[in-house]
């Protein structure tokens, strides 16, 4: 089962509330709050479709470039024993820090790519 829906290279992580008896979703990975709402699975779809079609044309109407989701940099913290295994490990493939965990994440995400598609 996957709680995700992609669309014009935008991600929408969906949830159910169950009070209300709706599904819900937020665009993913960018800093404008779009979402959308509908009370079955198709009427989601097509909300979902709306929202990124209004918020592109909205973008366009007032001259704003629509984000994107993901730059390509990340930088996070992690502990420095964990960074010290890390360097290490990249050192002895003969890459460096950036390559391998660059390599890592990708493998990492196509495996839960997967798995979404194949539910």
């Amino acid at each position: 089962m996957s709680n995700a829906m992609s669309y014009k290279g935008y991600q929408a992580r969906i949830e159910y509330d169950d009070d209300d008896r709706i599904f819900w979703g937020r665009l993913a990975g960018i800093n404008d709050i779009i979402s959308f709402h509908a009370d079955n699975v198709e009427a989601l779809r097509m909300a979902f479709e709306e929202a990124v079609d209004d918020y592109l044309e909205t973008c366009a109407t007032h001259g704003k470039e629509p984000q994107k989701p993901y730059s390509g940099k990340m930088m996070f913290r992690v502990a420095p024993e964990v960074h010290r295994r890390a360097a290490l490990a990249a050192e002895l493939a003969g890459k460096s820090l950036n390559q391998w965990a660059e390599e890592l994440i990708d493998s990492a995400t196509r495996d839960a790519d997967d798995g979404q598609r194949a539910a």
